[in-house]
């Protein structure tokens, strides 16, 4: 059983590291001084061993952290009240609590739940954050739930952890108080063998640190709006003049044949046009009565066309006189030869 005076010492130290590990934190730790403190592992009282891991536990715990100390079942036997806050949480307390615990009896029965409670209360768990740290060889025996507790404390408090040290349990008997700290985020560590121990240190303390969650990636970028046309044609009759948008035009679309002639006709349309076309080689006609202008375009999935068909052509406009200063003549005639 000397294994197990180890475990419970080292497990101990290991929720002090795991309890303690940030500055400034406010711990109450909670130790079990019911009468069953006194059954003996290897020849020695299991409260001698408690009060040992509990002095390891402070030389290991930062100055700056404010450790109070709360004991249960240290002055009365049979009493589910014997719950006491000896040592308020406060930085620079660890020799008081060392004092406190090698001076204290060992008599009466394990409150556990309520002693918990109280440590949340008096740590202000509901407006800080907070940790209670109990170290117990036995279970609730005052009829409290330490399941439901973990979840009260869990769901009240502002930032609450229960960490739970269980020595001379069974397996059974360890589930039954592991709860409090699994319903908390907290830890529990069942000192019932060396290997267990070791186990527990490679979990919690060998095991590298978790690699950070990576970034999130970037969100997509939001696909463009598919357009409705993808060819939108428009005709001028001379360079830089203005759109022909009277519906006189009209626009031939043909098929390209391999050598550049045309192919089937594909459509013909008067005024503004805005169709789809398939991938491929067409032949464009855009033209005004005469006038006439022609492209070959090559029509690619996904982009849209709007090409510009200039037609060099112009507007004659002809007033007719019989004579220099007469009136114009309705009667008149114009041939070109």
């Amino acid at each position: 059983m000397a294994g197990l005076i180890r475990s419970v010492a080292a497990a101990a130290l290991l929720l002090s590291m795991t309890s303690f590990g940030f500055a400034a934190n406010k711990v109450i730790i909670i130790l079990d001084a019911s009468g069953s403190m006194w059954a003996q592992i290897d020849g020695k009282p299991k409260l001698e061993i408690a009060r040992e891991s509990l002095r390891t536990v402070l030389q290991s715990v930062p100055a700056d952290d404010e450790i109070g100390f709360m004991v249960y079942g240290h002055r009365t036997k049979g009493s589910c009240e014997d719950i006491e806050l000896i040592v308020p949480p406060q930085a620079g307390s660890a020799s008081a609590i060392s004092a406190a615990a090698d001076s204290m009896k060992f008599l009466g029965k394990t409150p556990l739940t309520a002693a918990v409670k109280q440590a949340a209360e008096a740590l202000r768990y509901t407006e800080d954050k907070a940790t209670v740290v109990l170290i117990t060889d036995g279970l609730e025996t005052c009829g409290g739930d330490p399941c439901a507790l973990g979840k009260e404390l869990k769901e009240s408090g502002v930032d609450f952890t229960a960490d739970v040290v269980g020595f001379g349990l069974t397996a059974d008997e360890g589930k039954q108080i592991a709860c409090l700290a699994e319903n908390t985020g907290g830890k529990y560590i069942q000192a019932s063998d060396e290997k267990a121990l070791q186990d527990a240190v490679v979990e919690t303390v060998a095991a590298p640190a978790p690699a950070p969650e990576p970034a999130p990636a970037p969100a997509p970028a939001p696909e463009p709006a598919k357009p409705e046309f993808n060819f939108m044609p428009s005709v001028v009759m001379a360079e830089g003049g203005p759109e022909i948008s009277d519906n006189s035009n009209a626009w031939e679309i043909y098929k390209a044949n391999a050598d550049g002639s045309r192919g089937d006709q594909v459509m013909t349309e008067y005024g503004e046009l805005k169709t789809n076309l398939e991938p491929g080689d067409y032949i464009v006609v855009g033209r005004d009565d005469e006038a006439r202008s022609e492209q070959k375009i090559r029509i690619e999935a996904g982009q849209v066309y709007k090409p510009l068909f200039t037609l060099n052509g112009g507007t004659l406009v002809i007033h007719p006189h019989a004579s220099q200063g007469s009136e114009i003549s309705g009667e008149a005639r114009v041939d070109f030869a």
